[in-house]
């Protein structure tokens, strides 16, 4: 089994490669996403507010992963389509080899007020 860590990373190497099948076999079921955003509950949910998201995104540039037996801290860049990057914190936690909840901050005015335009 998949170390929570390499379940984090393979989580953004999905995501950033718009790889959503790889990721829906990352989540569990009931997954938990709440976010500056939106919320989610379940993996359909989560796995539409990341397409949602992944139609702005441009990459994602990881600045320092923390990891214990079952939760990880990402900092994280996140580069969007004509805003500044957004310094961003996401938490996961992982139980029996699946993302159960996920947490999500930054400060999103640069990418609403370009959304707006």
């Amino acid at each position: 089994m998949k170390t929570p860590a390499e379940i984090s990373e393979q989580y953004f190497t999905a995501w950033q490669q718009g790889d959503f099948d790889t990721l829906r076999g990352l989540l569990a079921d009931d997954v938990d996403f709440v976010g500056t955003l939106g919320r989610a509950r379940g993996a359909e949910e989560c796995i539409a507010g990341l397409r949602g998201m992944g139609r702005i995104l441009e990459r994602i540039e990881v600045r320092a992963r923390v990891a214990d037996d079952t939760d990880v801290i990402t900092w994280f860049d996140l580069h969007t389509a004509d805003a500044p990057p957004a310094a961003t914190a996401n938490w996961t936690h992982v139980e029996d080899g699946k993302i159960t909840r996920i947490r999500v901050t930054f400060d999103p005015r640069e990418i609403l007020a370009q959304s707006a335009r």
